[in-house]
């Protein structure tokens, strides 16, 4: 092989290299914020659809959904191929809103579809609930993409059926203590992610689990660190999250209006939406920074720390507030 052959090759997978980088950086944008109830009252508009209780939640779901499939470049989650297949940003992104869409779809099955005295549930939930909880690492027999399709298209039967408001169809009970049962997965899910945040720079704890052993008369101290190649992803999965998360509240804020309003927790609500809105601001820096302390560097997951135990501090008051009277 002569020298300017081995030159015409290195030359063609540079540019190769290039193009897929730059295909990365693209895909690799997050989705920006939108005002739920206009995409709902469009949804209503093309489908010739009235607004009911319920369906802005059930738009916003399949929008959010339809999010993970339908973006630039498709689902990163289960890419076997390059450039996706060396992408993590976007996968845990991926990942955390697809926590969130899990948690409400079992909500929307369990809590929302039925009434007290209820003992069935809607087919099409079900379908939906179960779909969407397939592995996000599947590729083939059957693929994630599939499954996900396979949930929004019952999604979108239960909303057309959800308009008819036939009390022998689908139904959406929008009452105080069915909000409730989704803010408390919520909480654990906003509990975890600060957690996890927070270890970005180590923490000393107590080991519990020795601590009701009788051989061992006090709890072990322990070390609990993100390793750093994860920290990126845990802060990245942690913006998935709060991004689904803050299109679901603000859909709940539509549809449960009049149980918000007689509980008077409007207040508490529009405080945890404006913490999950400053977890979507732009990050100007190349690379999640893991400073510590009060060092020259910033810490990125510290800051996204910040406002999601706010965001949950506040959710815990909701919850209060929608127990009460």
């Amino acid at each position: 092989m002569t020298i300017s052959v081995k030159k015409g090759i290195f030359a063609g997978l540079a540019i190769i290299a290039l193009i897929l980088w730059i295909v990365s950086i693209w895909w690799g944008f997050p989705p920006a914020a939108y005002d739920v109830k206009a995409k709902a009252l469009t949804a209503a508009k093309i489908n010739n659809h009235k607004i009911v209780p319920g369906y802005t939640t059930t738009t916003t779901l399949i929008d959010v959904t339809s999010w993970l499939i339908e973006k630039p470049g498709g689902f990163f989650s289960n890419d076997v191929t390059p450039p996706g297949l060396f992408m993590d940003n976007m996968p845990a992104f991926e990942y955390g809103a697809l926590e969130q869409i899990r948690d409400l779809s079992l909500a929307m099955r369990l809590d929302f579809s039925r009434s007290p005295t209820q003992t069935t549930g809607d087919n099409d939930l079900e379908k939906a609930q179960e779909k969407i909880n397939t592995s996000h690492k599947n590729w083939a027999l059957p693929s994630a993409e599939k499954e996900y399709r396979q949930a929004i298209a019952s999604l979108l039967y239960y909303r057309t059926r959800l308009v008819a408001n036939n009390q022998t169809d689908a139904q959406f009970y929008t009452r105080a203590d069915n909000l409730s049962a989704w803010l408390s997965a919520v909480e654990k899910r906003l509990a975890s992610l600060s957690q996890r945040l927070s270890s970005s720079v180590g923490q000393d704890n107590d080991n519990s689990a020795l601590s009701a052993d009788p051989a061992t008369e006090t709890a072990q101290r322990m070390q609990i660190k993100t390793p750093w190649f994860q920290i990126d992803d845990v802060f990245y999965e942690s913006r998935g999250a709060t991004w689904a998360l803050l299109h679901f509240l603000k859909a709940v804020e539509v549809d449960f209006a009049d149980v918000l309003e007689k509980k008077n927790a409007q207040v508490s609500l529009k405080k945890i939406i404006k913490d999950l809105e400053s977890t979507q601001a732009v990050i100007w820096s190349p690379i999640i920074l893991n400073g510590s302390g009060f060092g020259l560097l910033a810490n990125h997951s510290l800051v996204m720390a910040d406002y999601v135990s706010r965001a949950n501090t506040a959710l815990i008051d909701l919850r209060l507030l929608l127990g009460q009277g």
